[in-house]
C-alpha cells in the first residue's frame, strides 16, 4: 500500500510540472501572436486612434477694453459670442460607414442637417435663414461656418443636441451709442486675416479702436490640452501649462457724450440749413484743453454691417485743413497789443482799400476813409485796417506769434489722420504773401487748431494742446493719466484779457454802424467773444480764388469774463446768399445756450459795454 502511494505522488507532482511549463509556453505564445497583431496588423488602426487624441495649445482669448467718456458711460465694449461651424463630408462619410455597420439602424444625413437647421432658427432667431443653413450643412466641403456670432448659452444647447456642431470663441464689439462719437471711437471687429490662427481676435479698424489696438486689445493666453477624435473638443481634466490671458485696458475719453450727441445733431442741421456740403464743430475746454465734443455733419454708425460706409469713416474736424478767413485776424489783434503797436481804443483811419505789393485789399463792405477804433476793426473784420496794423507788427513777430498758436503743427490731440495745416515757411514769403496771412488766406489750419487759438486767450495767454484721451484703466483697475501737454505761453496775461474784451463787440448791435459782425452769437445774461470768419475757396482747376465757394467759420468764447469754453466751427461752401449761410454765429448761439444749461455755468456779473466802433 505505501509503495502504490508513493507512486501516485510522484505523478501528480510530474503532471503539475508539465501543466505548468504548457501554461507558460501557452501565455508567451499568446503574447507573441498578440504583439505581433498589434505591430503588424491593427498598426494602421492604433495610429489613427493615437492621431485621434493628441495635445495641442490652445489660445485663451484676451477682453478687449471698453472705451468711456469722462462720466464713465460707455461708447465701446465687448461680449463674449460663438461662431458655429460644421464639417459637411466628414459627416456625411461618418454617417455611411455606421449605416454600413449597422443597416438595421441607419441614420439619415437629409434629417439630421434638417434637424440642425430648423433647431439653429429655434435658438437663435429671425435672424437665421433656415435655407440658407441647410444649403451649407449639406455643401461639399470640408469646413463651413454657419453663424459668426452667436450668443453663448443657445450655442451650449446646440452643442448638447448636436455634438458634431464645432464651437470657436469669439467677441463682438457693441457700440450701443450707434453713431454716437463714431468718427472719434471708431470701430473694431472679428479679424481671420493672419494665418497664425491664435492671433484671430478683435481689431480696431478706424479711430481710436485703431490707434490704440495695442492698449484695448490685451495679450493673449494658452493652455495645453488633449483633444479627440481630430476635433475640438478638449478631454476634460486634461489642462495644463495655463498661460492666462491679459485683458486689455479700458480708454476714458474728455468727450461728454451727451454734449457729443447734442453737438452732432446741431452740425448736421446747421450743415442743412446753411446748404453746406459739409461742417464741422467742436467744444474745448479753457483751462485744460480738452475736448468735450467733436463733431462732423456726416457718420457712420458702428453697430451695424450696413452702417459702416468707408466714406464717412474719416474725421474732417482733425484731418482736413481750410483757410479760416478773418477768424485769423486774431493773430494780428494778440501781436498789436502784446508788442505794444496800438490800444484797443486808439484811432485808425482806414480806407477803403489797401494795396500789398502786387495786390489791392478792400473790405467787404465798399466805404470811404473811416475812422476806426482798434477795436472797431476786428469788430467789423476790416480787412484794410488789419493789414495796416499787421504791417507794424512786422512778418517776423506775426509769423512768431503763428509759431505760438501751434499753427502748422499737429495738435497731438490722440486721433489718428491729423493734419497740421499749412503755413508757408517765413523764407518763401512773397511780397503778396503779408497781403493774406493776416486776413486768414493763404495758410491753412483744422476747426481744432482754429480753436485752439482762442483757447488760449481765454486762458489767460497760455495755449495748453487739446487732448480726447484723460486716462487708461489697466485690467486691475489702475487709472494711467495720459502724459499732459506741455502748455505754451502766447501773450501776457493782460494782452489775452484785453484782447477777449475787444471781441466781445463782434456781437454787439449798436445804432450807427457800432454793430458788430455776429451779433447773432450773442447771449442773453452773458459776456460773449468772439470772431467770424469768411475765406474764398482756391479753385485748382482754375488756378485761382473762387468769387463762389467759401469756408464759413466762428470762433467764440463762453463766458467772456469768465471763460469756461472754446467753441470753433466751420462750414465748406455753403449757400452764401441763404440767411444760413453767411454766418456761424446762430450755430455758436445753439451750443452755447446748451452749454450754459448744461453746465449751470453762472450769469455774467455785468453786461458787457457797448463800445464805439467807428468814431465820428
Amino acid at each position: 500500500m505505501r509503495r502504490v502511494t508513493k507512486r501516485a505522488a510522484g505523478t501528480d507532482h510530474r503532471t503539475r510540472v508539465v501543466v505548468v511549463r504548457f501554461l507558460l509556453i501557452a501565455s508567451l505564445v499568446a503574447a507573441g501572436l498578440k504583439l505581433v497583431q498589434v505591430q503588424g496588423f491593427k498598426a494602421e488602426e492604433l495610429a489613427a486612434r493615437a492621431l485621434q487624441q493628441r495635445a495641442e495649445t490652445i489660445s485663451i482669448p484676451a477682453l478687449r477694453g471698453a472705451i468711456l467718456d469722462r462720466n464713465g458711460a460707455q461708447l465701446a465694449f465687448t461680449v463674449e459670442s460663438k461662431a458655429i461651424a460644421y464639417r459637411p463630408i466628414a459627416q456625411r462619410a461618418e454617417i455611411e460607414e455606421f449605416n454600413a455597420e449597422n443597416p438595421d439602424e441607419p441614420l439619415s444625413f437629409e434629417q439630421e442637417t434638417a434637424d440642425i437647421a430648423r433647431r439653429m432658427r429655434e435658438l437663435l432667431g429671425p435672424s437665421v435663414d433656415e435655407a440658407e443653413l441647410l444649403g451649407e450643412l449639406r455643401s461639399d466641403r470640408k469646413f463651413v461656418y454657419l453663424v459668426d456670432n452667436a450668443e453663448p448659452g443657445p450655442t451650449r444647447v446646440l452643442q448638447q443636441e448636436f455634438p458634431q456642431l464645432i464651437a470657436e470663441n469669439r467677441s463682438v464689439r457693441e457700440y450701443p451709442g450707434g453713431s454716437l462719437a463714431a468718427n472719434i471711437v471708431g470701430y473694431a471687429h472679428w479679424s481671420m486675416d493672419d494665418p497664425d490662427t491664435s492671433k484671430h481676435n478683435l481689431h480696431g479698424r478706424v479711430g481710436l479702436e485703431s490707434l490704440r489696438d495695442n492698449d484695448l486689445a490685451g495679450q493673449r493666453g494658452s493652455q495645453l490640452v488633449e483633444t479627440q477624435e481630430g476635433s475640438d473638443v478638449v478631454i476634460p481634466f486634461t489642462e495644463r501649462e495655463p498661460k492666462p490671458a491679459v485683458d486689455g485696458s479700458d480708454l476714458e475719453l474728455t468727450i461728454d457724450s451727451d454734449l457729443q450727441f447734442y453737438l452732432q445733431q446741431k452740425t448736421a442741421e446747421y450743415t442743412r440749413r446753411s446748404g453746406a456740403a459739409s461742417a464741422s464743430a467742436v467744444v474745448l475746454d479753457v483751462k485744460t484743453g480738452e475736448v468735450y465734443a467733436l463733431a462732423n455733419d456726416k457718420t457712420f454708425d458702428p453697430s451695424t454691417r450696413e452702417g459702416r460706409d468707408p466714406k464717412l469713416m474719416g474725421n474732417p474736424a482733425v484731418t482736413t485743413p481750410f483757410e479760416p478767413g478773418s477768424v485769423n485776424k486774431i493773430v494780428t489783434a494778440m501781436a498789436a497789443i502784446e508788442y505794444g503797436v496800438t490800444t484797443p481804443d486808439a484811432v485808425q483811419s482806414v480806407p477803403g482799400s489797401i494795396k500789398v505789393a502786387d495786390r489791392t485789399i478792400r473790405d467787404a463792405w465798399a466805404h470811404g476813409p473811416l475812422n476806426m477804433s482798434t477795436t472797431g476793426v476786428f469788430a467789423k473784420s476790416s480787412n484794410v485796417g488789419t493789414l495796416m496794423l499787421a504791417d507794424q507788427v512786422g512778418p517776423d513777430r506775426f509769423a512768431d506769434m503763428l509759431t505760438r498758436l501751434g499753427i502748422g503743427e499737429r495738435t497731438g490731440v490722440g486721433l489718428p489722420g491729423e493734419s497740421p495745416g499749412r503755413v508757408p515757411a517765413r523764407n518763401q514769403w512773397s511780397g503778396s504773401t503779408f497781403g493774406n496771412l493776416p486776413i486768414g488766406q493763404g495758410l491753412s489750419m483744422t476747426v481744432l487748431q482754429m480753436a485752439g487759438m482762442y483757447q488760449a486767450i481765454a486762458n489767460d495767454g497760455v495755449r495748453v494742446p487739446p487732448r480726447i484721451i484723460s486716462a487708461r484703466i489697466d485690467p486691475d483697475g489702475d487709472r494711467i493719466a495720459e502724459p499732459r501737454p506741455e502748455p505754451v505761453r502766447v501773450v501776457s496775461p493782460q494782452t489775452a484779457t484785453t484782447v477777449r474784451e475787444m471781441l466781445r463787440a463782434v456781437v454787439q448791435k449798436a445804432p450807427h454802424q457800432n454793430s458788430g459782425t455776429a451779433p447773432g452769437a450773442a447771449l442773453t445774461g452773458y459776456q460773449i467773444s468772439g470772431k467770424t470768419g469768411t475765406a474764398q475757396q482756391f479753385d485748382q482747376m482754375a488756378g485761382q480764388y473762387s468769387d463762389s465757394k467759401y469756408w464759413i467759420t466762428f470762433a467764440g468764447i463762453l463766458p467772456a469774463d469768465s471763460p469756461r469754453f472754446v467753441v470753433g466751427m466751420v462750414y465748406d461752401s455753403p449757400v452764401y446768399s441763404s440767411p444760413e449761410g453767411n454766418s456761424a454765429a446762430p450755430f455758436f448761439h445753439d451750443v452755447a445756450s446748451y452749454l450754459a444749461q448744461r453746465y449751470n455755468i453762472p450769469l455774467s456779473a455785468t453786461e458787457a459795454p457797448i463800445v464805439p466802433l467807428i468814431a465820428p
